[in-house]
């Protein structure tokens, strides 16, 4: 309680934070309600300039988007049927119909509440999971844990948003082979630069970022011809009463472990975390018969879930430096840009931080009720904003944010060759997080493993005679398996389509 108490006047103290939170508060909201963008499009766009705040101003903006984005989403998937991110598709399932039935606002009132409880609850369990978890890898990661970590979280990220397996595979080697260029960590040799010397200290992560997010999304948007201008609803917010909430407390808690574990893996998130959610409250639904036709308990579940998710992803990334997703990833290049490394010892070294993130946070979610109710029209209204005038702004803001950074023209053209390669990668199927992920875990696997060979004197079976760490490797060569038994299933399911009948 004390450290919570300490995060609150830390993060009150100072006006500063104040407007810092309640930007990150609404802007979250925006980005995350208005389909094409995303928050990770924001988080893109503003991480250059995070290296002119305090580590734990940045790591509080980011934090907080984190919640409010998550929310934000499930607007234009109940009022339009339109999900503004992956995650808010179930709660579309749900909610769209209760929209064309005319209880908009009761979909939106139990959205904004179920959002808050979720999110509430998984910051709950963030606070009580993250010290002890770093305490236990103080004592237990070197290395080799570390190394079989990151094995392990490529495994399981290899296919988060590809087509197929396959493409969700070399999404993840393209972005460890860009890890790679410069010199290497061990003798200093230079790598793939080809004779070009903005290439000599690698790749930049910050371009790579605001180039396969920010303008892969304002190229994929420049090539829709006809702007989306939804025809704004009246929407009077109407809260669940406590009836209401009684008859779901089981769905609210199921939702909510549901979503804390899926957060807790690494590259599942908040999007299984809604689907689970969504599927298990059918299952346990005494009339299943109902979901997609305007059942509340679909919200419910969806809502509740996908933001219990939040709290669950920051663990892994704090205490292992492992992130679970793309929101997650900015935040880790938020410590790497400020010269911290997350890792267990976070939580001894940076204590009075790290939990100032958690208390903006929490706060965050406590704030969801009221700026769903206070700004839901003002939002539905910025829906208005036609692309043609969105995306420029976009654009110009990731190219302020490149050169800023480094004074770098060079910084430049990369992120815009990145953002030229996202948009046909990406129409082709394969994933842009996937390279992001890739590239940021990709050096930090080659530093692990490279002090882990000099520990061992060059003995590869250090991870498989240290427990943690055979663990770990165990399961991320499991989860290859997995991966390849499903691709094969794919392929066999494709062929016998083509088949003639």
């Amino acid at each position: 309680m004390d450290l919570i108490i300490q995060g609150i006047q830390g993060l009150f103290s100072n006006p500063i934070n104040i407007m810092y939170f309640l930007a990150a508060l609404f802007g979250g909201l925006f980005f995350g309600a208005v389909p094409g963008i995303s928050v990770v499009t924001l988080g893109a766009i503003i991480l250059p300039f995070t290296a002119y705040l305090d580590t734990s101003q940045a790591l509080m903006i980011y934090g907080v988007m984190y919640c409010s984005g998550t929310f934000g989403g499930a607007v234009m998937a109940i009022l339009f049927n339109i999900p503004g991110a992956a995650e808010n598709a179930p709660p579309a399932l749900g909610g769209s119909p209760l929209t064309k039935k005319g209880k908009a606002g009761l979909a939106i009132g139990t959205a904004v509440s179920c959002s808050a409880i979720g999110g509430i609850l998984s910051c709950v369990g963030m606070m009580l999971g993250t010290d002890a978890i770093a305490r236990w890898a103080i004592r237990s990661f070197g290395p080799p844990e570390m190394f079989a970590v990151i094995f392990c979280g490529c495994a399981v990220a290899a296919t988060v948003g590809a087509s197929s397996t396959l493409k969700g595979w070399i999404s993840l080697f393209i972005g460890l082979l860009l890890s790679t260029v410069g010199q290497d960590p061990v003798g200093g040799i230079s790598r793939y630069t080809f004779g070009v010397v903005g290439l000599s200290s690698g790749i930049s992560f910050i371009p790579l970022l605001l180039g396969f997010f920010s303008i892969t999304e304002v190229l994929s948007n420049a090539g829709k011809s006809v702007c989306f201008k939804p025809e704004v609803p009246k929407v009077q917010i109407e809260f669940p009463s406590l009836s209401l909430f009684w008859k779901q407390r089981f769905n609210v808690l199921r939702s909510s472990f549901v979503g804390f574990f899926c957060g807790l893996l690494p590259g599942l998130g908040a999007t299984l975390a809604a689907f689970l959610s969504y599927s298990e409250a059918r299952r346990w639904s005494k009339n299943p018969e109902n979901f997609g036709k305007g059942e509340i308990s679909g919200v419910v579940a969806s809502e509740t879930g996908n933001n219990a998710a939040t709290g669950g992803a920051m663990i892994p990334m704090l205490a292992l430096g492992l992130p679970g997703g793309s929101t997650t990833a900015l935040m880790l290049s938020v410590f790497m840009l400020h010269g911290l490394e997350p890792g267990p010892l976070i939580m001894v070294e940076q204590e009075g931080m790290v939990w100032s993130v958690f208390t903006s946070m929490l706060l965050a979610n406590c704030c969801i009720l009221f700026l769903g109710y206070v700004t839901m029209r003002i939002v539905v209204n910025l829906l208005r904003i036609p692309n043609n005038y969105l995306m420029p702004i976009v654009f110009v803001l990731a190219t302020i944010g490149a050169y800023a950074l480094r004074n770098s023209t060079f910084d430049v053209v990369i992120m815009l060759a990145a953002g030229i390669a996202g948009f046909f990668l990406r129409r082709r199927g394969y994933s842009p997080a996937s390279i992001v992920l890739g590239s940021i875990l990709g050096s930090l696997g080659e530093s692990a493993l490279a002090k882990s060979m000099q520990l061992s004197t060059y003995d590869w079976t250090i991870f498989f005679s240290r427990p943690f760490a055979a663990f770990f490797m165990i399961s991320g060569i499991i989860a290859i398996l997995l991966t390849i038994w499903r691709g094969i299933r794919e392929v066999v399911q494709r062929r016998n389509a083509d088949l003639p009948q």
